[in-house]
Formats: structure tokens, C-alpha cells, sequence
């Protein structure tokens, strides 16, 4: 099987923009990582042309995935979380090439999780979970249980990572064993909301009485990124905080976040005369 995986990269790896080759293999262990496939091979280059090239193969009755990724891509993956099997393909991964140490350096750096990088990534977090914690609750209020619940377990999702990434770790595909050892808690909370022999509405009340106090208590460290960047000049209007290189990264979660944060007293809003004397411009400021 060697030969045949050797076939699939060897020319890639011979191209002067082919930055590393990496191999998982799938075991049963792995099955979730590599989407059933018994091999992937990930090809990092610095083209720019595609973000991402996916081939499928089978050889000896094995499957196999060939994806060619570009490096703006996979740094947008590690920077925003948003895909998770990446992170697992890096870290159990085998390296049967790398330029000028791109992959050993690239890894040594997740491992270090610089400081930057965890608070962008702790922001996201954030964001994502104040999104979720809004919608359950406003769907708890309207009687919708099912869907409430729906909303919350992911809502604690991202709160477990937020308290990883936190204290330094990469959150796994398999995050609550991590959350398990390292904020247990956090993993108390949700599996009391999944196995409780209350009845749901009960257990979706008790939950968001404890997510308050979590979400409250982390709220300084889950804005901090936003509130440091609005920190870069004294008044933004909406559409600057959008086109803003580090914020525009949120997306649409960016618009609770802030309504969030002014509720909350972290963020001012200033009302200022439009056209019409009715109609007043929205503009966002640190509170002092």
C-alpha cells in the first residue's frame, strides 16, 4: 500500500509550492477523523488559485482521500476552529514530506498556542456560544423544548472549548473527554442535562441558572478580543466594526455579541443625528 500512497503524492511533492505531505490513517479509533476512509493524504501548498482540492480513490479495496489545501486556507481553519478534523490530521498525522521544516514548525506552533491565536480563538468561542445561549433561551421561553435544548447542548459545547483553549489546549473531535478531565464542571452541567431524570423543561430551567454564573464569569475573557480591538479608537459605527480585518472574522454572531456586551455595560451606544431628525446613526464605544 506503501507504493500506491507514494504514486498519489510523489509528483505533488516534487512541485517547488508543495509545502508538507501528511498521512492518517484510519483505524477504528480514528474512524470519526478520517470519515471512514482507511487513508488521507494531506497536501499543504501555497498556491493560491484554490483554497482546497479534494480526489477519492480506492486501491486494494481501501479508500483513499487525497486533499490539497493552501496555506491561507488551512491558517483560516486553525484561526477560527471551524474545522475541527483538522487539528487531529496534524497533531496523528505522519509527515512523509516537508519543506524547509514547514510542518515540524507549523506544529511546534499549535502545541505552543500563542497567546494572539488563543485569544481570537477564545472570542470565537464566545461569540458562538452567546448565539446559541440566546436562541435556547428564547425558544425555552416560547415552549419550544426540543428545539431549546438543541441550542443549549451546543451552547455548552462551546463552552467547554472556551475553557480549553483557555488553559492552553487544542479542542479534539472527541472534546469532552478533554472537558472530562480539565473542566469537569463544565462536563457535570452537560451531562446532568442529558441523562437527569427530570423532565426536560425542568432540566433546561436549572441549566441556564448555571450557565448565567459560567457565562457571566467568563464574559471579560470571552470579549476580550473585541473589546481590545475596539479599543483601537474611541467610536465605530457597525459597518466599520464588519470591515475591520479582525472582526469581520465573527461574521454575523459579531451583531449579539455587541448587544450582548451592551447589556452588560461593557460597550456605550451613542445615538447621533441622521438626515432625518427621527432617525438617529448607532455608534459603539468602550465603556470607561
Amino acid at each position: 500500500m506503501e507504493n500506491i500512497l507514494r504514486t498519489l503524492y510523489q509528483e505533488r511533492a516534487s512541485f517547488p509550492s508543495t509545502l508538507g505531505v501528511l498521512l492518517i490513517e484510519g483505524t477504528e479509533h480514528l474512524d470519526a477523523v478520517t470519515d471512514t476512509f482507511d487513508y488521507i493524504l494531506l497536501i499543504i501548498t501555497d498556491e493560491d488559485n484554490k483554497n482546497l482540492l479534494v480526489k477519492q480513490y480506492e486501491a486494494k479495496e481501501q479508500k483513499i482521500g487525497l486533499h490539497i489545501v493552501n496555506k491561507y486556507q488551512l491558517k483560516d481553519w486553525l484561526m477560527k476552529g471551524t474545522n475541527r478534523k483538522i487539528f487531529d490530521w496534524l497533531f496523528q498525522g505522519k509527515i512523509l514530506f516537508d519543506r524547509n521544516d514547514y510542518l515540524h514548525s507549523l506544529i511546534q506552533e499549535l502545541n505552543d498556542f500563542p497567546f494572539h491565536a488563543r485569544k481570537i480563538r477564545i472570542g470565537l468561542e464566545f461569540a458562538k456560544l452567546i448565539r446559541r445561549y440566546h436562541d435556547g433561551r428564547q425558544l425555552f421561553e416560547q415552549k419550544h423544548f426540543m428545539d431549546a435544548f438543541n441550542h443549549v447542548t451546543h451552547s455548552l459545547h462551546h463552552l467547554g472549548r472556551l475553557s480549553l483553549i483557555e488553559k492552553g489546549f487544542q479542542p479534539e473531535v472527541t472534546v469532552w473527554n478533554q472537558v472530562k478531565t480539565i473542566e469537569p464542571e463544565i462536563y457535570k452541567m452537560y451531562r446532568e442535562l442529558l441523562y437527569s431524570e427530570e423532565s426536560l423543561e425542568k432540566r433546561l430551567e436549572l441549566l441556564f441558572l448555571v450557565s448565567d454564573f459560567f457565562i457571566h464569569s467568563k464574559t471579560e475573557l470571552g470579549a476580550g478580543h473585541i473589546l481590545d480591538t475596539l479599543n483601537e479608537k474611541q467610536q465605530w459605527s457597525i459597518q466599520e466594526i464588519l470591515d475591520h480585518n479582525e472582526l469581520k472574522m465573527y461574521g454575523i454572531d459579531i451583531f449579539i455579541v455587541l448587544e450582548y456586551l451592551v447589556q452588560k455595560e461593557f460597550i456605550n451606544v451613542t445615538l447621533e443625528e441622521s438626515k432625518s431628525k427621527v432617525i438617529k446613526h448607532r455608534y459603539y464605544s468602550l465603556t470607561k
